[in-house]
């Protein structure tokens, strides 16, 4: 079995834990706890005849991505930041101001560590909720000059989440085995246009 390990962050109350807990668990609650210490999921899933154990790390808002391993040792929930194999970002698509903080974080990211081979999925939240008329803009940024996956989704409705998760797991298996990385959105575009899909 191949362990994956896979860093969710974001802004606070933007909806990274009810995406954890409704992938692992199919469940949602509207109270809002905030998450002050790391917590880890270990769900095991099975992509292209190959089983993964997942190492999901929810972690709490965080001032800035370490830059180097001495900084990633100096705070608990820094620890293991530096070598996840892919990285979640989530911003809640009612708040603007959270997908700035999505993309400081990105921009350090990719400034501090090698990420070839290192998915990296834009995750825009509460869908359910959202009017903004900035989502394509947004979606754009982000699939176009930034080479990022690009997925909204809602985890009240757990509309998208296994989707998110299994591009995801496509991507980092495609890096495992020397395939050519697929893009999440043209897969993502096929399964709209394809609506009988089994996942």
């Amino acid at each position: 079995m191949n362990l994956v390990k896979l860093v969710v962050l974001g802004a606070p109350a933007v909806g990274k834990t009810s995406i954890i807990r409704q992938f692992v668990w199919n469940e949602f609650t509207d109270e809002y706890i905030t998450t002050e210490i790391k917590q880890l999921f270990f769900p095991s899933v099975f992509i292209n005849d190959h089983l993964y154990e997942m190492k999901i790390s929810d972690v709490p808002t965080i001032p800035y991505f370490p830059a180097n391993s001495f900084h990633e040792w100096t705070q608990l929930k820094l620890h293991g930041l530096r070598s996840a194999h892919a990285y979640i970002l989530v911003f809640d698509l009612t708040s603007p101001d959270t997908f700035q903080y999505v993309k400081n974080l990105r921009d350090q990211i990719f400034e501090t560590r090698n990420m070839q081979n290192v998915p990296v999925f834009v995750v825009g939240n509460k869908h359910d909720l959202s009017v903004s008329r900035d989502r394509r803009e947004i979606a754009s940024l982000v699939k176009k000059h930034w080479k990022c996956g690009y997925i909204e989704c809602s985890a009240r409705y757990n509309w998208h989440i296994v989707l998110l998760f299994k591009e995801i797991m496509k991507a980092l298996d495609d890096v495992q085995f020397g395939q050519k990385p697929g893009s999440a959105t043209v897969r993502l575009e096929g399964l709209r246009r394809n609506k009988c899909v089994i996942l």
